[in-house]
């Protein structure tokens, strides 16, 4: 059995908290992670492990490096590199609240709170825009396929990478559109779900048609909705086997290849982007043998 951390091939739940931290200077991750390794066992709290904190403990995690910038015609998708992410899931908001604090705790002085993003489940797993999130997402084998690391040796085996993006939505411009406007956004109709043959190439169904890429660019995205008093929108979340797929995937959307720009991009836009390792869990716990812990 794949010791892949559980909640990366989990549902997405109810409820969830993302939590990034950056490293305090001059400062040892070692004991911290050590700690918090221990709390966590990868089924109600996701662990990512940012380059910055490989590279303090004088480690490499091959294939980790940072979230691709991007600029298109009035597009700019920004790289916003941290040291450490946690996806917290589960039903009830006020454990995930506490749940942060335990981990504020044993992260100690070594790592600063830099940013929380609570998410939740809208309806059967809808964007707020009310189109389905992930209709093409692996399943079973296939997704242990697309999104965990094997053949790379103790340690690695079982890890997994991830994007994370937040991206800031303009529903009221997107609920000005025309209803056929919207289906041609995304490439798919929202009454039944069903990819829309003649749709326009920037449908993003079409930009980012996994299976059209040479290697095939699937991902396991387990993305959710955002909202609070600044805005709403989207959690974007990609777990890979590495960082291919999700930067093939991205340089499409922005037109990197043909000048054809994702037609998201009229009503969303990133504000944040980066990536992390995924450790391998042993025994219930975190596995950080790769970082030298």
């Amino acid at each position: 059995m794949d010791p892949v951390q559980p909640g990366i091939l989990a549902d997405v739940p109810a409820q969830a908290r993302y939590l990034t931290f950056e490293l305090a200077p001059d400062t040892d991750p070692g004991p911290a992670l050590h700690e918090l390794a221990g709390l966590v066992d990868g089924v109600d709290t996701v662990v990512g492990i940012g380059a910055s904190v490989a590279m303090a403990l004088g480690r490499e995690i091959p294939g980790l490096r940072t979230f691709p910038t991007h600029t298109a015609p009035g597009i700019d998708v920004p790289s916003t590199p941290a040291a450490l992410w946690c996806w917290l899931r589960g039903d009830d908001r006020g454990e995930l609240v506490h749940r942060t604090r335990q981990i504020e705790a044993v992260l100690g002085n070594a790592f600063r709170p830099e940013d929380v993003v609570d998410a939740f489940r809208y309806g059967s797993g809808l964007d707020l825009s009310g189109y389905e999130d992930g209709t093409e997402n692996p399943k079973d084998e296939a997704a242990l396929a697309a999104g965990v690391v094997r053949g790379a040796g103790p340690g690695l085996d079982g890890s997994s990478f991830v994007a994370v993006q937040k991206w800031i939505h303009d529903l009221g411009h997107f609920q000005s559109m025309s209803p056929e406007t919207r289906d041609h956004t995304f490439g798919r109709r929202i009454s039944d779900n069903e990819e829309i043959d003649d749709a326009p190439e920037s449908a993003h169904v079409k930009r980012t048609a996994q299976e059209s890429f040479t290697p095939e660019a699937f991902v396991v995205r387990r993305s959710m909705p955002w909202a609070d008093a600044t805005g709403e929108g989207l959690v974007f979340v990609s777990f890979g086997k590495n960082l291919d797929a999700f930067e093939a995937l991205l340089a499409r959307m922005v037109g990197a290849e043909d000048g054809v720009i994702d037609a998201l991009f009229g009503f969303t836009r990133p504000a944040t982007g980066a990536t992390f390792w995924c450790p391998p869990v042993v025994n219930g716990r975190l596995d950080l043998s790769a970082l030298g812990l």
